[in-house]
């Protein structure tokens, strides 16, 4: 069977792929060519990422498409209910990325508690001018130890995130209306484990109780973070997205930052993905990273694998 991993697949995932007599074509085909190369090739799988789209005029139009691969958690590139209404297997991969987004999550934090996403461009351009008017700029730091941060989405990432959280010593507060507690359980480096008891909270509490809140959500219609909510929050709250780019309303987020009702945001997602707004990208209080929550070595490698294991096991 043929495969098209429009977005790139790990080697590993590929030679497991290869090693049960699949052919993967890895090259990058352009959205508007793409209906013209599955037809003309006869691929029979197409494996995406974020990038590529896969909509009902795609899956009317090449009918070899036998299953769309999804490396990640969200399908809202993907006409998922339809392409599963044609009889087409639609597969994701939930579990591979959940700890590299849940550490990038706190490599935001860090940058905007120390100031690291501004002072370290300042740094190339004025650290031999201006060294003692830098240090002195960038030395009201805060300690997370002891703060609280409110996970909005205790799914996998969210569980992941509150590891990393209980293990810095901060109090962690969870919204989900789906869940009610989560069992956390912390993994040493020794084989020992702690486990720990997690019951959720009304929104409205986490948001008038958090130092830093992190959102964690599938994609939706409305943005869940509006200046409703964002006025409930403590005006010093560190708000980080590296969710969905609509989870938070970007003009409020914006106002909010202007107006020093929020203290800082890391965002890793945003609504015109890849053409972000240009008010988020020159604000001076955001951290930012091009969606690359699961883009780590360890991540894609799991991705991958995950991706040939259900391949094989549906159609070996």
């Amino acid at each position: 069977m043929k495969i098209l991993a429009n977005d790139g697949i790990s080697h590993n995932g590929i030679k497991l792929l290869e090693s049960h007599n699949f052919s993967v074509n890895t090259k990058n085909i352009k959205q508007e060519n793409l209906i013209e190369f599955i037809n003309n090739e006869k691929i029979e799988i197409i494996l995406v990422r974020s990038a590529t789209k896969i909509r009902k005029d795609l899956i009317d139009k090449c009918p070899s498409i036998k299953l769309i691969g999804r490396g990640g958690v969200g399908m809202d590139n993907i006409d998922v209910d339809y392409a599963k209404s044609c009889g087409i297997h639609v597969i994701n991969t939930p579990n591979a990325s959940s700890v590299s987004v849940a550490e990038l999550v706190f490599a935001h934090i860090y940058s905007t508690v120390r100031y690291l996403y501004d002072s370290n461009s300042n740094m190339k351009i004025n650290g031999n001018n201006n060294f003692k008017k830098l240090k002195k700029k960038y030395s009201d730091g805060s300690e997370i130890r002891g703060k609280t941060i409110g996970i909005i989405g205790i799914g996998r990432i969210g569980k992941e995130v509150a590891k990393i959280a209980i293990g810095n010593g901060l109090k962690v507060i969870a919204f989900d209306p789906f869940v009610k507690s989560i069992e956390v359980s912390l993994d040493f480096y020794d084989g020992s484990n702690h486990n720990f008891t997690l019951n959720t909270s009304k929104l409205n509490y986490l948001l008038e109780n958090s130092d830093i809140i992190t959102i964690h959500v599938p994609n939706q219609e409305n943005s869940l973070i509006t200046i409703q909510e964002i006025k409930k929050m403590k005006k010093n709250v560190i708000l980080i997205n590296t969710s969905r780019g609509n989870a938070i309303n970007e003009k409020d987020l914006i106002y909010s930052l202007k107006n020093n009702l929020i203290n800082k945001a890391g965002i890793d997602v945003f609504k015109n993905e890849p053409n972000p707004d240009n008010n988020i990208l020159s604000s001076d209080n955001i951290s930012l990273t091009p969606h690359i929550g699961a883009a780590t070595i360890e991540a894609q490698n799991k991705i991958g694998i995950e991706l040939a294991n259900q391949i094989i096991s549906i159609f070996k």
